[in-house]
């Protein structure tokens, strides 16, 4: 079998193409992962955590045609979750569109990543409203 790639990173293949005949992505999931950051512009959110809750949904090229049950033919979603929370407790972000940019960039540590989307929501921040955030989608550049 011939293996054609495309380049994700054109702007001209859009998020709802297909991929190429012979190329096959995985999506690895993190849904729901809340955890408290220090995070906000304004001065009372300065000084204290809030929760914030993270979903990621990473396109994964597969490049070998069987992952064997092997973990390093995958990538390993608890890497991820780890490196997010180092991210998380670095210091003080004021946007949470910089929070989602870190992440989206942290995700392409890995080539294997093709695109990442990624959502941030602040929880606490109004009585009558369930969250307020951002969603981004980013394309890998490395490949």
């Amino acid at each position: 079998m011939v293996t054609k790639s495309i380049d994700l990173a054109d702007p001209s293949v859009t998020a709802g193409t297909p991929p190429a005949p012979g190329m096959s992505l995985r999506h690895v999931l993190v849904k729901n992962f809340v955890l408290p950051c220090h995070i906000g512009v304004h001065a009372h959110e300065h000084g204290r955590t809030q929760r914030v809750r993270i979903n990621l949904d990473l396109a994964v090229q597969e490049s070998i045609p069987d992952i064997a049950d092997d973990l390093r033919n995958v990538v390993c979603y608890d890497e991820i979750i780890s490196a997010v929370r180092r991210l998380a407790i670095a210091g003080h972000v004021r946007l949470i569109e910089t929070l989602a940019e870190r992440i989206a960039e942290l995700c392409f540590n890995d080539p294997r990543i093709r695109s990442a989307k990624v959502e941030v929501e602040k929880l606490d921040v109004y009585d009558d409203v369930e969250a307020v955030g951002i969603a981004i989608e980013r394309f890998n550049r490395q490949v």
